[in-house]
């Protein structure tokens, strides 16, 4: 049976404490479901692009954001489909999360296969999501024989600059065995037993050193890991995107995952890795959340209430929280193709409902957060 070696240190348990925190902020912020919408079409597009530039996509962030939502680019097709396929992998993940956390079947999908894997799997990761989420990622990059199927050759992963072999994956004939084993492992430990945080750490290092496809592994391992944290109650309302965390410093990335063999199997520095990334990432959203809600000061103005804004006053709560207010003149600068009068009507709902104040009576008067 799979095993994981690895010591809780101080540098664990800070980190868990720092993310731990930001997320009790984040879930109770009065105002995000206002930006939820906006936050989670952020996180979608950070993942998405930083998840696949780490394996050397070459579209930029603005580039990859205009794929996400259906616009077209220049680019290499393979680039193009690459993008394609991870936001597919996400929606996926948001799907098979809802079910389990609904406990009902699903029957909102176009796709046979998917809908019969989600009921069938009942919220546990099995072998066959793994292949499942595989086939998303490589659709129309690999051949299809080998799209949701385990290698069947040996391969070795190679620094890319120099050609030195850095690590030697197991045999193909184990990877089934060895995926299995890890699986059974997973779906037996509950969050009491072991944090959510270090089981995602565990399930994407894992997956990364089976390496069980000929190509896509790396995005594999960071999705199960992330279905992990979601099923375990960590989607801290799907605003984060740790895939930006490894592509900022992807030698350090890739070193902190090495460092696992260099330490004959001890997890330790690879997990104080990944909940560094996690703290870090969750911090930043704390953050963001925040600023936009005035933290505890605006919830007790608006009574504890969570508030829902149209697309077009989220824009102005931004430009209000970034300037410090909003007069009539800057009102074509955020909202070119939008008549004056819509845009008031916009503002008097926010002020009837008390989030912003009005400072004057003229067209110079200024509105401001309350």
């Amino acid at each position: 049976m799979y095993q994981p070696k690895f010591t809780i240190t101080n540098k664990i348990l800070k980190n868990i404490g720092i993310f731990e925190a930001a997320r009790e902020v984040i879930v109770n912020a009065p105002l995000v479901p206002a930006w939820e919408a906006k936050f989670r079409e952020e996180a979608i597009i950070r993942t998405v692009h930083h998840g696949t530039h780490i394996e050397g996509n070459a579209l930029n962030y603005t580039e990859a954001a205009k794929v996400v939502t259906g616009q077209e680019v220049v680019g290499r097709a393979r680039d193009i489909q690459e993008v394609l396929n991870y936001r597919r992998v996400l929606e996926f993940i948001d799907r098979f999360h809802e079910a389990e956390q609904k406990r009902q079947m699903i029957t909102t999908t176009d796709s046979e296969q998917e809908k019969d894997l989600i009921n069938q799997t009942q919220g546990k990761i099995t072998e066959d999501v793994v292949l499942y989420l595989h086939q998303l990622i490589v659709e129309r990059i690999l051949p299809p024989e080998n799209c949701g199927k385990y290698r069947q050759i040996q391969v070795v992963v190679k620094n890319n600059q120099t050609g030195e072999i850095t690590f030697r994956p197991p045999p193909a004939l184990e990877v089934p065995f060895q995926v299995k084993a890890f699986l059974d492992y997973l779906v037996q430990t509950s969050a009491d037993i072991v944090h959510p945080a270090i089981k995602a750490g565990i399930t994407h290092y894992e997956l990364v050193r089976i390496h069980p496809f000929t190509d896509g592994n790396g995005r594999v391992a960071r999705a199960v890991a992330t279905l992990s944290l979601f099923l375990d109650g960590y989607d801290t309302k799907k605003f984060f995107a740790l895939e930006e965390h490894y592509d900022r410093d992807a030698i350090k990335y890739y070193t902190c995952l090495q460092s696992v063999e260099r330490n004959q199997g001890e997890l330790t520095e690879w997990l104080e890795y990944f909940t560094e990334g996690l703290a870090i990432e969750l911090t930043r959203v704390k953050e963001k959340v925040q600023a936009l809600s005035r933290d505890l000061k605006l919830k007790s103005d608006l009574g504890g209430q969570q508030v829902t804004l149209t697309p077009r006053q989220i824009r102005i709560m931004e430009y209000i929280q970034n300037a410090g207010f909003l007069q009539n003149k800057a009102f074509f600068e955020i909202f070119p193709m939008v008549s004056e009068d819509t845009i008031l009507r916009e503002l008097k709902d926010l002020l009837d409902r008390g989030i912003i104040r009005k400072e004057g009576v003229t067209k110079g008067a200024r509105y401001v957060l309350r």
